[in-house]
């Protein structure tokens, strides 16, 4: 009898105890990845870049999620379109990975040619009777929220990724993110499981001790904190805490900008997400090293650099929205053990780099904390795969969002009868 037949996806979450960490097969094992990517890459809702990517008519960003692809395309009427990259003839890829300018999209093979808003318009050889009309290309569901592109490849894409769009089109409004201008990105392909990387960002309970550069905006409660056995002066720091949230919430509210929490992350949640405007510590205005705006041409409409961080989870994503600069990051899983994380910094259009900002700047935080985050999944995936790991207990302070994110993965699966 195979290991595959005695230990199933569904056995090896039922294995699983009630605030502790997943079994290690469900990390390291090749046919739980496959299906991991055909479900939570394949079926739901995920984010893979931003309008940036494609700033003018005929530009293409094209991006591999497994064995699919898909091409984001700006079309001459400047919209945003999504189509699988497969030719109608015989299924070649028309664009590699990565990012281009065309006139026309056009198969390197027989060079059939579809337009931007994906019509046939060209094939040789096919007599009079071809009917262009019903080869074009095959579209993807696509929405963009803010600048945030998000795709998903089922037939029936998930209905509550307006709950998304609801929340965080008022979020990112005043910052007119499509108004925005790539100024530096980054690709990490970190040794560990996706889960594993997605594990991580749910949780600052390891913060303290690896992320100077990072926790230097951070308001240290917001890490989490055990309530229990508080001293006077940690008691009192924490109402301190409470009483800075509270008059930053009433000051942004006086300005029209929403910070309150929304927290789609149970089982009955098809797309999780989570978003909030959070305290920016020390200067309070900007996730750099020293607090304060990395750019002086702030984003969009604001006008006012204490806007805070307005963040935004999703089960493949992580972003964080300040009054200066955007920082989005995103994961594509390559293998049981290999996690692509693709981060972008994001200024207004017409800020210049030299004048308003330096790269430095703008980006040491977090390329020193993303380097930092792959050094601790590497490790983490490696124990996962020793003979001697036994899955561990989990804050219920500091690691909780990690046990809602173990049972919503538990949740999506069994709704797919696995």
């Amino acid at each position: 009898m195979s290991t595959h037949t005695l230990h199933s996806h569904s056995e090896l979450l039922r294995q699983r105890e009630t605030g502790c960490t997943l079994p290690g097969a469900l990390y390291g094992r090749d046919d739980v990845f496959d299906t991991d990517v055909k479900v939570f890459f394949h079926k739901h809702w995920i984010l893979v870049g931003v309008t940036a990517d494609v700033p003018e008519p005929g530009d293409v960003c094209t991006v591999d999620i497994g064995k699919a692809s898909v091409l984001i395309v700006r079309d001459d009427n400047e919209d945003i379109r999504a189509w699988r990259n497969v030719c109608r003839h015989r299924g070649a890829r028309l664009k590699e990975a990565g990012k281009s300018t065309v006139g026309m999209l056009v198969c390197p093979y027989h060079q059939w040619t579809y337009d931007l808003d994906g019509s046939l318009r060209h094939t040789t050889h096919m007599g009079s009777g071809f009917d262009a009309s019903c080869r074009s290309l095959l579209p993807v569901h696509l929405r963009v929220v803010g600048s945030l592109i998000f795709v998903c490849l089922a037939k029936e894409a998930p209905a509550d990724i307006a709950l998304l769009e609801d929340s965080m089109r008022p979020r990112l409004a005043p910052y007119q993110l499509d108004q925005c201008k790539i100024a530096y990105e980054t690709e990490i392909i970190e040794n560990g499981n996706w889960k594993l990387v997605i594990e991580n960002n749910r949780e600052c309970y390891h913060c303290a001790g690896t992320h100077p550069e990072l926790t230097n905006s951070f308001l240290p409660e917001d890490f989490g904190y055990c309530p229990d056995g508080l001293s006077p002066e940690s008691q009192q720091a924490l109402e301190a805490y409470h009483a800075r949230n509270a008059a930053c919430a009433a000051s942004w509210a006086a300005d029209g900008l929403v910070s309150h929490a929304v927290e789609a992350l149970g089982s009955e949640n098809t797309t999780l997400f989570r978003t909030q405007r959070l305290v920016i510590a020390g200067a309070g205005e900007s996730q750099t090293l020293d607090t304060q705006v990395a750019c002086k041409r702030l984003l969009g409409e604001v006008t006012r650099r204490d806007s805070g961080d307005t963040h935004l989870w999703t089960h493949s994503s992580w972003s964080h929205v300040m009054s200066d600069h955007a920082v989005i990051s995103y994961i594509i899983p390559l293998a049981p053990d290999k996690t692509l994380v693709r981060t972008k910094w994001l200024v207004h259009q017409d800020a210049i780099e030299g004048v308003d900002y330096t790269l430095s700047g703008l980006t040491e935080v977090w390329v020193a904390t993303n380097a930092q985050d792959a050094s601790l999944v590497a490790i983490n995936h490696a124990g996962t795969q020793d003979p001697g790991y036994q899955p561990g207990p989990l804050s219920p302070f500091t690691e909780s969002y990690v046990d809602q994110f173990a049972q919503w993965y538990a949740a999506r699966l069994q709704a797919h009868g696995l």
